[in-house]
């Protein structure tokens, strides 16, 4: 998962422009103007919901109005506003590039689908929203059980019909802004299918004019799950980023605690929450 969130902001300050001489094979991946998005905040929401068993409309509109000015899309504001809990037909990006943590906690590949499919309805119920989020979870269940490339595209192939047959030299010439789960899926599968290591991976993002954020979020997420890791000083870069001051100046850490607690810390806070709550109720018994 840490690879989808270091993708996002690795990404994030070539979204809408690059600097002259712009040479993707070289650039530095964390420049002053980078920064974590949306994409971070909903995946971190996402693991939120699942190690806390929060369904994932009230996770994501928690983390949605806590963080709410990290580049959402109109849609999804206006359904942050709205307070629903219902989708609104989009077949957008969005449900893919929040769903790493899915194929990271679960233990069989029809539980990372499952689970894929509920993470997205909520928001991106039309069925390209769902099926790019089903094979974004799925790929990084794959990729971190031990299929080979050739096994991950071929099941992209067969189960969702994603056709990965173009390479990165053809997109190039070609690149530009797309932010739909169709037009956003094969470059990013792409971009891990010619990657060596998840920095490739990333460089190969960089190759391409486009939603340089989300693409490389979801192919930074499968490419941390294949290669194990994504070689970086991980917490040192997350807590760099994603510790920032509040409204109030002070410095939050909710967005970093949740990026990197583990299932085994969510456990014993819940325990613990449960422990605190019996006893409070127990000892307003006594009192009456």
């Amino acid at each position: 998962m840490y690879g989808a969130i270091l993708g996002d902001i690795a990404g994030s300050r070539f979204e809408f422009s690059r600097p002259q001489n712009f040479d993707w094979k070289t650039t530095d991946f964390f420049g002053g103007m980078s920064t974590y998005t949306d994409d971070t905040v909903l995946t971190v929401a996402t693991k939120y919901a699942v190690l806390t068993n929060t369904p994932y409309a009230k996770a994501y509109s928690l983390f949605g109005k806590k963080y709410d000015r990290v580049g959402y899309g109109t849609m999804f504001k206006n359904w942050l506003n709205a307070s629903s809990q219902k989708g609104y037909n989009s077949y957008g990006n969005g449900s893919a590039m929040r769903v790493s943590y899915i194929g990271w906690h679960y233990t069989t590949l029809e539980e990372v689908e499952e689970q894929a499919v509920l993470s997205s309805i909520v928001t991106h119920n039309h069925p390209e929203g769902v099926r790019a989020a089903m094979a974004t979870a799925g790929c990084v269940f794959l990729a971190r059980t031990g299929s080979s490339k050739k096994d991950i595209s071929q099941y992209l192939r067969k189960k969702y019909g994603y056709h990965l047959v173009r390479p990165l030299w053809f997109y190039r010439p070609f690149g530009h802004f797309d932010d739909t789960a169709m037009g956003t899926m094969p470059l990013a599968v792409r971009c891990f299918l010619e990657s060596e290591d998840w920095e490739s991976c990333i460089r190969n993002v960089f190759s391409v004019k486009c939603d340089t954020d989300t693409v490389a979020c979801i192919a930074g997420g499968i490419a941390d799950a294949y290669y194990g890791g994504t070689g970086l000083e991980e917490e040192a870069l997350l807590k760099r980023f994603l510790i920032k001051p509040n409204n109030r100046g002070e410095f939050d850490t909710f967005l970093f605690e949740w990026a990197t607690k583990t299932p085994e810390q969510a456990q014993k806070e819940r325990e613990e929450k449960l422990k605190r709550e019996r006893e409070e109720k127990e000892k307003g018994g006594i009192f009456l």
